[in-house]
């Protein structure tokens, strides 16, 4: 397998239920979106969401959906982006693996701490973050090669981190 191109993507919501992401993964605009730039494979892990799509519903993609496993670090290692919500676990385990992630926020959390981790995140060049309504978009747009690797092995400078990003600092 040649591995400059990229084909796979992997989706994880967590433990959560974010199922505008899931729809958004499967809408014309993301499929056409993802097809363009030469994705072959989408894998969504959906969580306790109530939509699990079809996996014919992408015409153009190998998709793939589970609600949850024991482990999906090896999911997180087979893709060549990672799309997650921005639950700081999910997050830290994309960034760790020094995968391209882009994060889409739920906008329709209220008192959404997760918008200030994201947005702390991209500024330091280290993922990109879009909400369901501009995945499409962002993921016509992005550059990937800005992305920054994160450094692992630094639980403090993470909490640390954590902590500006919520306003605890």
């Amino acid at each position: 397998m040649n591995t400059s191109t990229m084909n796979s993507v992997f989706v994880t919501v967590g433990s959560t239920c974010f199922d505008d992401l899931i729809a958004s993964m499967t809408s014309d605009e993301v499929v056409k979106a993802l097809v363009d730039r030469g994705y072959t494979d989408v894998v969504l892990q959906v969580g306790r969401g109530s939509f699990v799509p079809d996996p014919q519903s992408c015409p153009g993609l190998r998709l793939e959906a589970f609600r949850f496993k024991e482990s999906i670090a090896e999911n997180i290692q087979l893709a060549d982006l990672i799309i997650s919500h921005a639950g700081a676990g999910s997050c830290l385990e994309a960034l760790g693996a020094g995968k391209p992630l882009l994060v889409v926020v739920n906008d329709k959390l209220m008192d959404n701490h997760q918008v200030e981790l994201a947005k702390q995140l991209q500024a330091d060049s280290h993922l990109l973050y879009c909400t369901c309504s501009t995945l499409s978009q962002t993921l016509r747009d992005m550059d990937l090669s800005t992305l920054r690797p994160f450094l692992r092995g630094q639980p403090q400078k993470f909490a640390s981190f954590m902590d500006k990003a919520v306003g605890l600092v």
